[in-house]
Parts: structure tokens; C-alpha cells; sequence
């Protein structure tokens, strides 16, 4: 029998075609026709004051922490459960990460926490949208706006997402995507940041460009370019962004399948939590998820190992997650808030995502359920 895979990358058709394109125009580097097309497709999309392609999300949560100046010694909150670059953008400007624990329903930052972890050296928070479900933003902008705070949305897993109507993306002063082989659309590797401050656009092109005023030059805003600012080279490659536009153009189409998947899982998988042998996740009604993954969590650490095992046995792909930064090495350094992730430890240690593409078929979904079925009703 056929070995069901975890993830398969989504293809358009079209991606070959732009390629050709892109080389023919002998355009490769960054800020390419293609690019500048991502952008504004993104722009329009999210309705950002500006979108710039990054090589990575990484990169562009590293662009996020130079624009909102950190310094050694401020404190950033941010969930433990998240994967490292959110950490490591912070801890490249010296600043330090303090983990928050999450909440039981959506494995987001816990909002009511947020209050309590603030020291006066406080500057960002960072809320990871898990699995393509928002945080709880309103509440999360109206504690940064009382305090002075900034917001950066890591959005990796969020493209295409909603929360209470408006676009993921647009809800912070700047969001970080991601477009890697392993998310909903991508480029092999590829990111973007959405700048919703207007004040950070001109500085964000700077850091993004070796700190530069290169893009003002051939706006023909100055008569030359030259060195100005910090930053890095931030730009994604023109090939890049001809593959990443074929992709975008079917976002629509990639979620709609994606979610009739995690909605055909949640239905057939339904008994089984009506029984208390697992639990689903959670989309609260506010909310329009990007339908990144589909996991399961189970009673405990030992029962989720297990039916990795079994599903490994019946020739089906899967995987637990994150392991909580705060129980890393390097992570052990760091505030965390409470003392204890309770939370952020149980759950990492019970979740199971299943496979999750767009081609799982109807007969391959039924195996999956199938499986988990014949391990927890042993």
C-alpha cells in the first residue's frame, strides 16, 4: 500500500511559464517586475501601507526588530511554542524573548497573561497565529496602544486568514510570512514583510536594502544612492517571486481546498473526541483560518507517541510540533511568564498533525481516520 504523505507542495501550472519569463527579462535580482507584482497583489490583498518580498520569513522578522529599534536589554513577549526564528530575530538586536504560555483552545498567546509579563523594559509583543487561527488582537493592539507597545504579527502559518472580518496581516504595526515549501503557497523559500505604519515604509526599504537609499534613487526621489542606515541584504530574487506569483494567484483556490480537507478530518474524526479519546482543534467563530495543518491532541504525552508509531506502521506520515523554546538549550536562559508554561508544555506534548495537503484524496483520508480509530479504540 501506498505511503500517504505528510505535506505535498502546491503547484499552479503557471510557475515554469514566469520563470521563463523572469529569465528572459534578464531580471533576476530582487525588486524584479515579478516581485513588484507579489507586492502589490499582497498589498491590495492585505491592505498594508507597503509589502516587501524577504528571502524568508526569518528575514523578515529580523527586518520587523531593526524597524522597531531594539535595543539591548528591552524585552520582547512572545509565545515559547513557536518555531526559533521568532527568538532569534529579537535576540539579534540584543534584546531579550520572555515567554508567555498559550491558551488551551487555540494554542495562541494567552492575551489575559500579557498584562502581568510586562516589565518597564517591555517594547513588543509577538502573537504566532498557530496553525492559520488569529490571536486574540483586539485585545493584544488595545494593551500595546495603553502601554506604548508595538505589535508584530508572525504570520508564518496565517496567509489568508481572518480575524473578526479584517485580513491577518494587517492587524499589527508589521506582520511576518512565510512562503517555504512547507506552507499553504510558496517558493521554496521566501517571505514577506507587511509594514501597516506608515512612518516605518521609507526606513523599511533602507534596512532591507543594505541600508541604502537605493529604491528612492530609482524613484528618482535623490540623484544618487549611497549608505545611509543599518540593515542587510533583505531582498528576494526575481526567480523567486515568478514561482511565488503562480502561487499567489491560486491562494483562493488552495484555501478552499484546504479547508474542505481539514473539515472532511474534523467531521470523521468527530466521534472519537465525543468520546474523549482525542480533541480537534479549535477556530473560534470570529475567526477565517488559513487552514495551515490539521492536528489532533491526545490524553497525554505516552498515547500521542503511540499512535505515531502505529500511523508509522500503517504506511502514514505524521509528526508532532514545536518543541517549547523555553525547554531548549538555548531557550532554558530566558523570563518566562508564568514561572511555569503549564499550558505550552502539556499540549506540545499531546499534539499529533496529520497529513495535510491538498491532494489527499477521499480513500486516503478514510486510512488516516481509519488508523487513529483502530488506535484508540484498542
Amino acid at each position: 500500500m501506498d505511503e500517504i504523505a505528510f505535506h505535498k507542495p502546491f503547484v499552479s501550472g503557471r510557475e515554469i511559464d514566469y520563470l521563463r519569463q523572469a529569465v528572459a527579462s534578464g531580471q533576476l535580482a530582487g525588486d524584479g517586475p515579478f516581485s513588484r507584482r507579489c507586492e502589490e497583489l499582497l498589498t491590495q490583498r492585505l491592505g498594508a501601507q507597503r509589502v516587501l518580498l524577504t528571502p524568508s520569513c526569518t528575514a523578515a522578522l529580523e527586518l520587523a526588530a531593526l524597524l522597531c529599534r531594539l535595543e539591548p536589554g528591552d524585552e520582547v513577549l512572545m509565545p515559547s511554542y513557536t518555531f526559533v526564528s521568532t527568538a532569534l530575530a529579537v535576540l539579534r538586536t540584543g534584546a531579550q524573548p520572555v515567554f508567555v504560555d498559550v491558551r488551551d483552545d487555540t494554542l495562541n498567546l494567552d492575551e489575559s497573561l500579557l498584562e502581568d509579563a510586562l516589565s518597564p523594559r517591555t517594547r513588543l509583543i509577538v502573537p504566532v497565529h498557530y496553525a492559520g487561527v488569529a490571536a486574540e488582537m483586539d485585545q493584544i493592539n488595545e494593551l500595546a496602544g495603553r502601554r506604548g507597545l508595538s505589535v508584530l504579527e508572525d504570520a508564518a502559518q496565517a496567509l489568508g486568514g481572518q480575524y473578526r472580518g479584517r485580513a491577518v496581516g494587517s492587524l499589527g504595526r508589521l506582520a511576518a510570512f512565510s512562503f517555504h515549501a512547507t506552507k499553504n503557497i510558496g517558493c521554496g523559500e521566501g517571505g514577506a514583510l507587511c509594514v501597516n505604519d506608515p512612518d516605518l515604509v521609507a526606513r523599511a526599504e533602507i534596512l532591507r536594502d543594505k541600508g541604502t537609499n537605493r529604491r528612492q534613487f530609482f524613484r528618482g526621489e535623490v540623484d544618487k544612492y549611497t549608505w545611509v542606515d543599518t540593515g542587510s541584504s533583505y531582498l528576494a530574487s526575481d526567480l523567486c517571486a515568478a514561482y511565488l506569483l503562480a502561487q499567489l494567484e491560486q491562494l483562493d483556490d488552495v484555501t478552499r481546498r484546504r479547508r474542505e480537507v481539514h473539515e472532511a478530518y474534523h467531521q470523521r474524526l468527530a466521534p472519537l473526541q465525543q468520546q474523549g479519546r482525542l480533541r480537534l482543534p479549535v477556530i473560534p467563530e470570529d475567526c477565517r483560518s488559513s487552514y495551515h495543518m490539521f492536528y489532533v491532541l491526545l490524553p497525554d504525552e505516552a498515547r500521542r507517541d503511540g499512535l505515531l508509531r502505529h500511523l508509522k506502521q500503517r504506511g502514514i506520515q505524521a509528526a508532532f510540533h514545536f518543541v517549547p523554546l523555553h525547554l531548549a538549550p538555548r531557550g532554558r536562559a530566558f523570563r518566562t511568564w508564568p514561572r511555569q508554561l503549564v499550558r505550552t508544555e502539556e499540549l506540545a506534548g499531546r499534539l499529533v498533525r496529520l497529513p495535510f495537503h491538498h491532494e489527499l484524496t477521499e480513500s486516503q483520508l478514510d486510512r488516516v481516520v481509519e488508523a487513529v480509530g483502530e488506535y484508540l479504540e484498542a
